[in-house]
């Protein structure tokens, strides 16, 4: 079990405090001229994203907490639960629909995703950046309307809804950016 103090802290550097995970965003060792020396630390818990500012003794000491990325493939969904697919292993491990976030609604199966998890238990779930899916309902275009900035409705093939230009239509292939929701470009081939 590796140790870390507070006198090692670094952007980044994750250590655990009663039982949770956190994240130092920034640190700031300070030296008054008179007293004890201490580390102003802002922090985040990575499974709330709560932020918090904390002053420490630069010797307290904290069990480093090793956070594991893992690229895993969406695979199905059962109710509640989302079955991912370890590449290594093809083991099937069950993420419960809570710890999805709102953008997973641009997955669709076989997708790969970054599963985030301490000590075995997974706290998040990255989509890729980027998505091409199949729009399956949107009112028709107008051949010849080109204009870039009015748009409309669309539903996508995992149900999900965004706004796209107008000569959009069902049976078209586009690009979207999953972090923001938006509408990139029509997909290529």
């Amino acid at each position: 079990m590796a140790m870390i103090t507070a006198g090692d802290f670094r952007n980044g550097v994750t250590f655990e405090m009663d039982g949770k995970v956190m994240q130092v965003l920034e640190f700031q060792h300070v030296k008054p001229g008179k007293g004890a020396a201490f580390v102003r630390t802002k922090y985040k818990n990575v499974i709330t994203g709560a932020i918090r500012e904390e002053s420490f003794n630069p010797t307290a000491k904290f069990e480093q907490a090793f956070v594991d990325r893992k690229d895993m493939e969406y695979s199905y969904t059962d109710g509640d639960l989302y079955y991912f697919m370890d590449p290594e292993t093809y083991d099937l491990v069950p993420i419960s629909k809570d710890i999805l976030s709102d953008n997973f609604k641009f997955v669709k199966e076989n997708m790969v995703c970054k599963i985030s998890s301490y000590k075995g238990s997974v706290f998040g779930v990255e989509p890729p950046n980027f998505v091409d899916l199949e729009v399956t309902d949107t009112e028709p275009g107008f051949a010849g309307n080109t204009a870039t900035n009015v748009t409309k409705p669309a539903t996508l093939e995992t149900g999900a809804e965004i706004k796209v230009p107008l000569f959009i239509g069902p049976g078209d292939k586009i690009r979207i950016d999953t972090r923001t929701g938006e509408y990139l470009e029509r997909s290529k081939g």
